[in-house]
This record gives structure tokens, C-alpha cells and sequence, in this order.
């Protein structure tokens, strides 16, 4: 006997309805040299204009690829809605990428158009007679008032977004989509292979976003005021260009000023109340406690790398609370939070710490398993065995888009290999013991580098620490230690020997420290191991 429930379609015109008709007065802010305040009533009507100006002035199909090379910005998000309820797939462009790669991926998604920012045009002109499929550029100038950005091309081919939307009549009705229509088109970074093409559906970002407003996700409320630090051009934002809207959430957007004070400047001036980054970005801002109030700033979604027990307790001191998230890509891409189980209740803040530094549960709706490498056998959730960690849900991507030879992402079961190994407690939260392709491997034992890293970053005086395997005659891998102190710091190899020694297993122990002056980063801001390794290739360890 079946249901008898209504067949309703969840698809992002829901979203933009409630953001039009129930939070009208909520706002959205631009920071950064162009800055900006609407009402959601006037990004929805702006929204509508693009809609109009998609079709009628720019001719693009109900089909088209439309790019976007931009920073977090009010057009931006106009572009998150009109595309996709407009029948179109957007593509977000990740301005960090090589040339070669934005070559790649503009081709391999098929992109028509491109809106890009002023400031970006440096990057993106030279790259013109690479994308051929790309006909059109709509620039969106951020440059601040009264100040020339770089040169438009006066070919043609190039539009304002103002002008272009400007005396656009309205759309009074975007047309009806089902639920399993492709909205927006994001890249793997691609460090290994081809970058790799995941896209997303209406009824996975309607769900992703009903998670994040779940007490079991990131909890987003409509008293919220919300400031997406992590890039549009990356994984959607990590969803908060949905869920915010959804619940009416105040969004604050930060454009192209990413500096430790311009972040704070906004989350002050704009009474944030939950942020989201990667590690670095609060980093950044933690020697700027005594310039800044940040009472109003409830929590940060932190994620992209492991999350630093020793960032956890720093902003503890001005009671803010790093919530760390996990996902990829893949998974659209929160798939677990380090919710902090009610049978902890009672638990002090340092008890409580290896428990917030932990990956953490799925929302409902995402299981998680670990299984033996190269099978499907599952290990026990008992936080010491460690496995492949798979991952299934109705916004977890079971294929990639027009994917390479060979390249498959979905187990012969239907799970999702996510490359990380883990480890399961019994309750079901996730710790991230390393990715498969950064544990070290000596004497055939596996070492896991993210335990290493995250009790270096809980020392005072290191800033950033990063382990990677150096090749060894005798072990095949053995750990080196690249480590960044804090500004004015001092330490020895042995300094930081002897601070480990009480902490891991005598094998675990770095044969060497290294001192650097800054962690690589990938294009998302990530701890980039790729680069250290092959900064350190030609490393000959101590043999004694």
C-alpha cells in the first residue's frame, strides 16, 4: 500500500519563494571595495531581471553552461538562483586554478558565457582564444566608486551586469523544473588527473540546505546573520547560499577583501553570528582578539582541512565555538559536524575538545561506513579499527560528469569512496585518521600525519604544521615535519621532538623537523602535501 502524500517537487524555486514572499525585509551585504545592502525582496527582483536578461538579451538556450569567475558578492548569488530556475546549469569557476585547468574544465562543462568580476579580468582575458565555446562576458564591476579597474574589451562580446539587467522586465514566472534537473556544475581540483566535474541536482542542494538548518547540521536560523568566508566558487559555498535564504538568515558577503581585518571589520559591523572558512582564514584573525568585539559571533563552521585543537581553545577565549564540519565535492559537501553527543553532558571544555576536533555525524539522510581497503567488508565501529570511509545520501554524487576513462566514483554497492581513512566510535562519530594518499607507510605500518599535525598546532609557538613521507632505505616512509611558528617564536628540532614524545608512539616520532615559512596552499586553501613533497623530493633523512 502506497502513501497518499502529494508528489511535491523540491527544487530551489521553493527557496526563492520563501526568501521572496516571507523574509522580504531580511538583507544580503556585499563588504569588500564595492559594497552593497538589499533587501531579499531586491535581490529577488533583481534576480527576476537576470532571468529576463539571460533569455532575451543574451540568447542563451533553456540548456546553456553558464560560468561564473567571481568573488562572494550579491550577483553572485543572483546567479545561484536565475540560472538554474531559469532551466540553465551554472558553473563556478574556481579563480585559483591554473590557466590550464580553467582551460580544461570551461571546455569539458561546455560553458557559453561567463560572468566574471573587473578585477578578475587579468586572469580570465589571456585565456580567450582557449575557450572557444565561450561567446559572451558579462563583467561585473567590483572595483571601488570612482576608481578605474582594468580595461574591457570593446569587441562586442562583453556586457555590464547593471546595464544588462537594468531595464529588464521582470520574469513574473520561472518555468516548473523537476526535482532531478542538474543546477550547478563544481570541480574537483584535480590532483590527480583531470579535474572532475560533480553536479549538483535541485532536490540535493534542497536537501543539503534543509540539513544545515538542522540542529543536527550547522543549525542555521532565521535570526541568523550569516557569513560565508568559503568561496562560491567552491562547493557551493558549503551551502549557505541555499540554507540562509531558506530560513531567511541575513547573509553578509565579503567579496574580494579576505584580509584577517576586513573579515573583521564585517563580522563587527554586520553583527554576524555564524561564519564559515577553512582553518587559516580564523587563524588569521586570532591575533586580532584585542582589536576587535566579537560577542556577537556565535559559532564558525570550520572545515576543508582538520581543524587544529589548539584553534578550538583559542577561540574559545572570546567565546566563539569552531564547530568542524567534514565533506568534499562530492558529498555537495557537508556530510557530517562534530555535534557533541548528549551523553557527554557533564564534560569539561578540555574533555570535551578531542570530541569537537573529531569530523563528527551525518546529518539524517547520510550513512557512513568503513570498510577493508579494495572490498566491501565492513570493520566495527569502535573507534580503533580504521578503514576506507564510504559515504551514501540523497546530496552525496554517485557519478561524476562525462568522466574520464576509467574513472568511476560509486562502489559496486552503490557507496561512495571518499579516499579518507577513518576510524567510527560507537555512536557513530567520524575521526579522520589521514587521506589514503597522505598516511605514511614505515616498515608496514601506517602513521597517520593529521594526528601528528594537529598535536603540533595545540604548541603555542607553531602557527601550521604539515607531515609528510620521505622515502627511506630501510622503513619505505618515514615522517618529516615541516613546521611554521608563530611570528617572533623560537624553537629547536629538539624543542618539538620533546613536545611530541609523551604524546605519540616512539615509531611515530618525525625523523626530522623542518622550519618553514608558510604551508602551501591549493586553491581552496587546503594544506597542499602535493607541493611539500615535491619541495622535499630530493630530502635525504638522518640514516642514524
Amino acid at each position: 500500500m502506497q502513501g497518499l502524500m502529494q508528489d511535491y517537487q523540491l527544487t530551489l524555486h521553493n527557496i526563492f519563494n520563501r526568501m521572496e514572499r516571507i523574509y522580504p525585509d531580511h538583507t544580503v551585504v556585499t563588504g569588500g571595495p564595492r559594497p552593497s545592502r538589499y533587501t531579499y525582496a531586491e535581490v529577488a527582483e533583481r534576480i527576476r531581471k537576470l532571468g529576463t536578461a539571460l533569455e532575451q538579451k543574451l540568447g542563451l538556450g533553456a540548456d546553456a553552461v553558464v560560468g561564473s569567475f567571481c568573488w562572494n558578492h550579491v550577483q553572485h548569488l543572483e546567479l545561484y538562483y536565475a540560472v538554474p530556475m531559469s532551466g540553465r546549469v551554472l558553473h563556478t569557476l574556481n579563480i585559483r586554478l591554473f590557466p590550464q585547468q580553467i582551460e580544461y574544465i570551461a571546455g569539458h562543462a561546455g560553458d557559453e558565457i561567463i560572468f566574471v568580476d573587473r578585477s578578475l579580468l587579468p586572469l580570465l582575458l589571456p585565456l580567450r582564444e582557449q575557450l572557444p565555446s565561450v561567446t559572451k562576458y558579462v563583467v561585473i564591476d567590483d572595483t571601488p566608486e570612482g576608481q578605474e579597474g582594468p580595461e574591457i574589451p570593446s569587441d562586442g562580446a562583453f556586457f555590464d551586469y547593471e546595464e544588462l539587467i537594468g531595464d529588464c522586465e521582470p520574469i513574473t514566472a520561472f518555468p516548473e523544473a523537476n526535482e532531478n534537473d542538474g543546477v550547478t556544475f563544481c570541480y574537483t581540483s584535480g590532483t590527480t588527473g583531470n579535474p572532475k566535474g560533480v553536479l549538483y541536482s535541485h532536490r540535493s542542494m534542497w536537501l543539503h540546505a534543509m540539513a544545515c538548518t538542522s540542529t543536527a547540521g550547522a543549525g542555521v536560523k532565521p535570526t541568523d546573520t550569516v557569513m560565508p568566508v568559503v568561496p562560491m566558487f567552491h562547493a557551493n559555498a558549503w551551502g549557505f547560499i541555499h540554507s540562509a535564504p531558506m530560513v531567511g538568515a541575513n547573509l553578509v558577503l565579503p567579496a574580494s577583501d579576505m584580509t584577517p581585518h576586513g573579515l573583521s571589520k564585517l563580522i563587527v559591523n554586520e553583527g554576524v553570528t555564524l561564519a564559515a572558512g577553512v582553518p587559516t582564514i580564523w587563524q588569521g584573525i586570532v591575533p586580532l582578539f584585542d582589536r576587535y568585539d566579537f560577542s556577537k559571533l556565535d559559532r564558525i563552521l570550520c572545515g576543508g582541512s582538520a581543524v587544529p585543537a589548539g584553534l578550538i581553545k583559542e577561540w574559545r577565549k572570546v567565546d566563539v565555538l569552531v564547530w568542524q564540519a567534514w565533506g568534499m565535492t562530492e558529498t555537495n559537501p557537508v556530510a557530517s559536524g562534530a555535534i557533541i553527543d548528549p551523553r557527554l553532558d557533564g564534560k569539561s571544555e578540555d574533555e570535551l575538545l578531542p570530541h569537537r576536533a573529531r569530523a563528527g555525524t551525518p546529518p539524517p539522510g547520510v550513512e557512513f561506513r568503513i570498510v577493508e581497503p579494495d572490498s566491501t567488508n565492513e570493520l566495527p565501529w569502535d573507534d580503533v579499527a580504521t578503514g576506507d570511509l564510504q559515504v551514501r545520501g540523497p546530496w552525496i554524487a554517485r557519478d561524476y560528469y562525462n568522466p574520464d576513462a576509467g574513472v568511476e566514483l560509486s562502489t559496486e554497492d552503490g557507496w561512495m569512496s571518499t579516499g579518507d581513512v577513518a576510524a567510527i566510535d560507537p555512536f557513530g562519530s567520524v575521526r579522520i585518521a589521514d587521506r589514503t594518499k597522505d598516511l605514511v607507510k614505515s616498515g608496514g605500518e601506517w602513521i597517520s600525519s593529521v594526528d601528528i599535525e594537529n598535536i603540533l598546532m595545540g604548541h603555542d609557538k607553531i602557527r601550521e604544521a604539515a607531515v609528510i613521507g620521505i622515502p627511506h632505505p630501510k622503513w619505505d616512509e618515514r615522517p618529516l615535519a615541516c613546521v611554521v611558528l608563530e611570528e617572533g617564536q623560537e624553537m629547536t628540532a629538539e624543542d618539538v621532538k620533546e613536545y611530541l614524545a609523551p604524546q605519540i608512539a616512539k615509531w611515530w616520532m618525525p625523523d626530522a623537523i623542518e622550519f618553514i615559512d608558510e604551508v602551501p596552499k591549493t586553491s581552496v586553501g587546503k594544506m597542499s602535501k602535493k607541493d611539500l613533497r615535491d619541495q622535499f623530493k630530493e630530502y635525504q633523512l638522518p640514516t642514524a
